[in-house]
């Protein structure tokens, strides 16, 4: 998973093609840190169908706030470029790999 930033984000999310997970994370968050071994297994189980990014809400405050983030972690689901669905909290792996699998 790669990170992206406020100046990395329209250009690899809202100009990206195909299926793009945004996870807004905070270090100081222990659902994010919970959740983020899950992510990892389903970015190397699910390959090419979807793409998982990572934004630090602390580092990069203008792009959570511009798309109404208020919790995390908050993962976002963007196809070609729009946002199409969105979970917040750390999630089992079955219910977010369920989640993924009906929007490929």
């Amino acid at each position: 998973m790669r990170q992206v930033t406020d100046a990395t984000f329209e250009t690899e999310v809202e100009q990206g093609k195909g299926l793009i997970l945004v996870d807004f994370w905070a270090e100081w968050c222990g659902p994010c840190r919970q959740i983020a071994p899950v992510l990892e297994e389903i970015d190397s189980a699910m390959g090419d169908k979807v793409t998982i990014v990572k934004l630090n809400i602390d580092d990069n405050p203008s792009t959570p706030t511009r798309l109404g983030v208020r919790g995390i972690p908050t993962l976002m689901l963007f196809k070609d470029g729009a946002v199409v669905s969105t979970k917040i909290g750390a999630l089992p792996k079955s219910q977010l790999v369920k989640w993924l699998e009906s929007a490929v």
